[in-house]
C-alpha cells in the first residue's frame, strides 16, 4: 500500500478552487488535479507493508504538543520558478504548527524505517502539472485578472493517514484514520 500523512481541505475551499480551475482550465493544456483530492501533505511516506499498517497508526496516533490552527488558502505560484514551471499550485498559508506538523510526522515516519525528506517543507497545493512548454500566456492573464487569489481560510483540528491508489481517471485517496491535534 501507498501512504500519506496529510490535512483534508474543507468542502467550502475545494469549491472555491474549482471555481477557480473552472475559469483557467481551458486557458493551458495542464493535468489538472481532482480538486476533490486536494490536501496538504505533512508527510510522503510511500510503499508500506499492509501488515504494518496498525503499527503506522499507532505511531502517528502519538503525535502531540500540537494545538488545532487556522489556515488560509491564498496565493498561486509555480514550481520550481515562474519561467520554466513544472506545478502550478495554490499556497497554503499558516503558523508554525503546520511546519511543527510536518516535523513530527517525518520524525513519527522515521522512528518506523521511513527516510526523512532532504528538501524543505513547503506546504501548497497542487493545482496542475505541466509536461513540456505548453504556452501558458492566456492562463497568465487569466491569473492577473483575477479579482482575488484569497480562496479561503479554515480550521485544521487533526490530521489524517491516506491510502493512495492510482487509478486511469487519476489517484484516489481513503482516509484509513483521523489524528486529533491536541496542545499535550
Amino acid at each position: 500500500m501507498r501512504l500519506f500523512a496529510g490535512i483534508d481541505i474543507p468542502p467550502e475551499v475545494k469549491r472555491s478552487l474549482n471555481r477557480l480551475v473552472t475559469k483557467l482550465r481551458p486557458a493551458a493544456n495542464l493535468r489538472w488535479s481532482h480538486v476533490d483530492n486536494l490536501h496538504i501533505t505533512t508527510k510522503f511516506i510511500g510503499a508500506w507493508p499492509d501488515e504494518r499498517l496498525e503499527e503506522m497508526k499507532s505511531t502517528l496516533e502519538t503525535i502531540t504538543g500540537i494545538a488545532p490552527f487556522d489556515i488560509a488558502i491564498r496565493g498561486l505560484g509555480w514550481f520550481p520558478n515562474p519561467h520554466h514551471p513544472r506545478i502550478f499550485w495554490a499556497a497554503v498559508r499558516a503558523p508554525d504548527s503546520l511546519a511543527a506538523l510536518a516535523k513530527a510526522t517525518e520524525e513519527a515516519a522515521f522512528k518506523l524505517g521511513i527516510e526523512r525528506e532532504t528538501r524543505p517543507y513547503s506546504p501548497h497545493l497542487t493545482l496542475a502539472r505541466i509536461d513540456g512548454t505548453p504556452d501558458l500566456a492566456e492562463i497568465r492573464c487569466r491569473i492577473a485578472g483575477l479579482d482575488s487569489d484569497d480562496f479561503g481560510e479554515f480550521r485544521a483540528s487533526e490530521f489524517h493517514l491516506y491510502l493512495s491508489e492510482r487509478s486511469p481517471a487519476g489517484s484516489v485517496y481513503t482516509k484509513l484514520a483521523s489524528f486529533p491535534l491536541k496542545s499535550i
